[in-house]
């Protein structure tokens, strides 16, 4: 992996009483890797925690600045809770190069569903599909009231429909994807409860034409979990990893040290390398060609009986 930038606070403002915008630039002015709208890049913490924002800007092969919005959550694991409370313009703040696993594919016509703050990797995905300007873009907003809806001129001003639910209760989404469409594609991201219900509405679609990303996390513990085996290369102890333990969990009662940070498949602190065995890969971070080297302890489960794994 590339190693990290260490980038300057040059701007920090309140969108809402919840949602803070920071401006992230080179000390020397130097300009920045360049990423595609979906994009996100991981931030050290003052509290040394690692997290993952999407970057809100449309994308560009050499920009001046990364932007993000971080949303204070007060019962988080504490990482943006520390960005509200403690990075102050001009601190200089460990970040990795762009990475992108909810990137924009080829479509005629796309259908974005946004809910709270899953509004920051959209508006740099709808910033980019508009600015090129061959494809039929709908954007859907959903917050609870305007009050907590970042970036409310701009999109009240844009066609976009916003919806606020404590004054009109939930919003319909069957009539948007009643019809399945192999020209369009849906893009979701916001809470679990929204993810969910767009995967559920959209399960007479061809599974390529819908992409999700839950910006709460990954649910290390869901779906498929029977037992496996881990063996660690580098001393070749063979550590049981039961159906109720995460494999970096297990790990760690074996005596095996693990960094890691946000435990929920979005940082990537926690990589590893896989030498033998299939992987259930659930994590948010690696893209397709990583997957067949790495993967990420703290969500991921093994499809085989055993795999092998060492540090990365």
């Amino acid at each position: 992996m590339p190693e990290p930038l260490h980038l300057q606070v040059a701007g920090k403002t309140d969108l809402t009483p919840t949602v803070a915008r920071f401006v992230l630039r080179d000390p020397r002015g130097a300009a920045l890797p360049g990423y595609r709208g979906g994009a996100h890049v991981t931030v050290t913490t003052p509290r040394g925690g690692r997290r993952s924002y999407s970057l809100v800007e449309a994308g560009g092969r050499a920009p001046r600045e990364y932007v993000v919005c971080v949303r204070r959550d007060p019962g988080g694991r504490g990482g943006s809770v520390s960005m509200h409370d403690d990075v102050h313009v001009g601190d200089v703040l460990e970040v990795t190069w762009p990475a992108n696993t909810f990137a924009l594919r080829p479509a005629k016509r796309y259908l974005f569903i946004a809910g709270g703050i899953g509004i920051t990797p959209v508006r740099a995905m709808v910033a980019e599909l508009r600015a090129r300007g061959r494809a039929q873009v709908e954007l859907l907003y959903l917050t609870r009231e305007p009050g907590e809806t970042a970036f409310l001129d701009e999109f009240g001003a844009d066609g976009t429909l916003l919806h606020h639910s404590a004054t009109h209760g939930r919003l319909d989404l069957w009539p948007y994807l009643e019809h399945p469409d192999d020209d369009a594609r849906v893009y979701c991201c916001g809470p679990t409860a929204l993810v969910e219900e767009v995967q559920a509405l959209t399960a007479h679609w061809r599974p390529s034409r819908v992409h999700v990303e839950d910006f709460a996390g990954v649910d290390a513990l869901g779906g498929r979990r029977t037992p496996f085996t881990a063996v660690w290369a580098p001393t070749g102890a063979r550590v049981a990893v039961p159906a109720d333990r995460t494999l970096l969990g297990a790990l760690r009662d074996a005596g095996v040290e693990v960094d890691a940070s946000c435990e929920s498949g979005t940082c990537g602190t926690c990589r590893l390398r896989l030498l033998d065995g299939d992987v259930d890969h659930r994590d948010l971070v690696l893209g397709a060609a990583e997957r067949a080297g790495h993967l990420m302890p703290c969500v991921s489960r093994a499809l085989s009986e055993e795999i092998t794994i060492a540090p990365a």
